[in-house]
């Protein structure tokens, strides 16, 4: 028997989470794991030594953002690093399709920066356009609530008319027969604010009948977070849809409310109800800064917001909006690094009123005036969160980790873009869970990475280490695999991945790049 590709003498974590590891060769022809056991006298193109070594499927990226980047740089070198090999695009409500109007699509796609033109208007088109850009992973696409909404209701704050509903259906209906995988939702998103439960529950539907998930970014995570979660839960059992709750932790330290959370999950879950819940892997929210503007400042257009910004009576109406930064002050508010304001970066906004004798909403009006017209809009994070919190909510049997990031690299068209946990959330998680808390073994953590949000997609062929299993596949150290990634520093690639093979094509060999881009867009089938 002669095969394409063979790992050798590797320690065998295939993917399932109940089995033991075991060494183990595994054998690869074309795109599929052809044979896992003793491959002694197989004869093989290319042999890489796993001595020492975990083999694992490759990571899935249950919630990433990296709809735009991976058609400016379709390299991946922040995932490919770190040993993903697909990632599920969408989330949020964000995304690049369906776009009805690209001026106000724009604003709701992540990492947008104009390199690219919006000259598609279909999820389909878009698909077609990211499969040309013959990307380093797999990707798997959510229809995402913003974009519908943006293509009919625009960033006003109300509910969709009956034909506007319409539309959006059947914008939807088309971007699941198009390959799309579900329906996401961003509702404490401006534009998505205005959508009541009824609306939601008439588009969850569309996406279920068309057998796919509902993946819920809430509309709450300050005050009210756990009724929000409730009412994401409400939604997709009465759409009769497999629910996916984003990011679920709620984004404040009150005592008992992650635990609420998870209880709810749980609740659900005895109803019989098909649902599981994703977390990144940063003790702090990551979002713009813009997302203090209410959709009334905006819906007319740039100028128009340059106006209501300007505007002192504007500015006043504007205070009274309850947004997902403000919440919970301004202290805990620091904006990323800003080329325009490099003496405001890395520091929070509570801290800049109080040195200046200022005010911080003020502060945040003079960057957001600053930034009209600019392609990359002002950042923020929101401290939120802490290690215990992390492994509380990490240890439940239903959570998945997900790097809610866009895909980078540190060279390149994107070498000046950052966005946290793009570079470190598998390699932190399988760390902190492993190694630092001990919560998981490492075939357990494994799972949660890979074989458990394959379940989630319904991928019946990917996720596991297993003959006719497409060879999508992570080889790792066990104690040296970590995140470098700081805070400020979050463009520093992941350590201990040696090499990583998307659909049986060698990406990454001894943790360098071969330059292949092996990966898919991988469009849902009809059921």
């Amino acid at each position: 028997m002669a095969v394409d590709l063979l790992l050798r003498n590797g320690t065998v974590l295939d993917g399932t989470g109940t089995g033991a590891a075991r060494q183990a060769d595994v054998a690869v022809h074309g795109n599929r794991v052809v044979q896992v056991g003793d491959c002694r006298g197989v004869e093989a193109t290319e042999s890489l030594d796993a001595t020492g070594l975990y083999v694992a499927p490759g990571f899935i990226d249950i919630h990433s953002h990296s709809d735009y980047t991976l058609l400016v740089d379709p390299r991946a070198v922040s995932a490919i690093a770190q040993g993903v090999t697909l990632e599920v695009i969408g989330n949020c409500g964000f995304g690049c399709a369906p776009i009805v109007h690209p001026e106000l699509a724009s604003g709701n796609i992540y990492g947008f920066n104009n390199q690219v033109a919006l000259t598609w208007k279909s999820v389909g088109q878009y698909l077609d356009r990211l499969q040309a850009a013959q990307p380093a992973v797999n990707v798997i696409k959510l229809v995402p609530n913003g974009q519908l909404r943006r293509s009919t209701v625009g960033v006003a704050d109300r509910p969709a008319t009956a034909g506007e509903l319409d539309t959006m259906k059947s914008l939807l209906a088309e971007g699941m027969d198009q390959g799309g995988f579900g329906y996401s939702t961003g509702l404490e998103y401006p534009a998505e604010r205005g959508a009541p439960d009824a609306e939601l529950v008439a588009l969850c539907k569309v996406a279920a009948r068309a057998g796919g998930l509902y993946a819920s970014h809430t509309r709450r995570r300050d005050d009210g977070a756990v009724s929000a979660i409730d009412e994401a839960i409400r939604v997709g059992e009465q759409a009769g849809a497999k629910i996916q709750i984003s990011h679920l932790l709620p984004r404040k330290t009150n005592a008992g409310e992650g635990q609420q959370a998870l209880e709810l999950i749980d609740r659900a879950r005895q109803r019989g109800l098909d649902i599981a819940f994703d977390m990144h892997t940063r003790l702090y929210g990551t979002t713009f800064l813009d997302t203090i503007v209410p959709p009334w400042a905006s819906e007319e257009g740039p100028s128009a917001l340059a106006r209501h910004l300007a505007s002192a009576e504007s500015r006043r109406r504007m205070r009274g909006y309850q947004s997902i930064i403000t919440g919970g002050g301004w202290d805990r508010i620091v904006l990323l690094d800003h080329p325009k304001f490099p003496q405001y970066s890395r520091r929070s906004f509570g801290e800049l009123a109080r040195e200046s004798g200022g005010d911080a909403f003020d502060i945040a009006c003079a960057i957001l005036v600053a930034d009209i017209g600019a392609p990359a809009r002002a950042m923020v994070i929101i401290h939120a969160y802490t290690p215990d919190q992390q492994a509380e909510i990490f240890g439940h049997g239903l959570c998945m980790p997900g790097s809610d990031a866009t895909t980078l690299a540190p060279d390149g068209p994107l070498a000046a873009s950052a966005f946290h946990g793009a570079y470190s959330w598998a390699s932190w998680y399988f760390h902190f869970m492993v190694h630092e808390r001990k919560l998981l073994s490492a075939a357990q953590a494994v799972h949660r990475l890979t074989g458990f949000p394959a379940q989630t997609l319904g991928l019946s062929d990917r996720g596991q280490v297993r003959e006719g299993f497409f060879a999508d596949l992570a080889v790792f150290e066990p104690a040296g695999f970590r995140a470098t990634a700081t805070t400020f520093e979050p463009n520093q690639l992941a350590q201990g991945m040696r090499h990583v093979v998307v659909n049986g094509i060698v990406t990454l060999k001894d943790g360098q790049l071969t330059g292949a881009r092996a990966g898919e867009v991988i469009r849902r089938r009809h059921t």
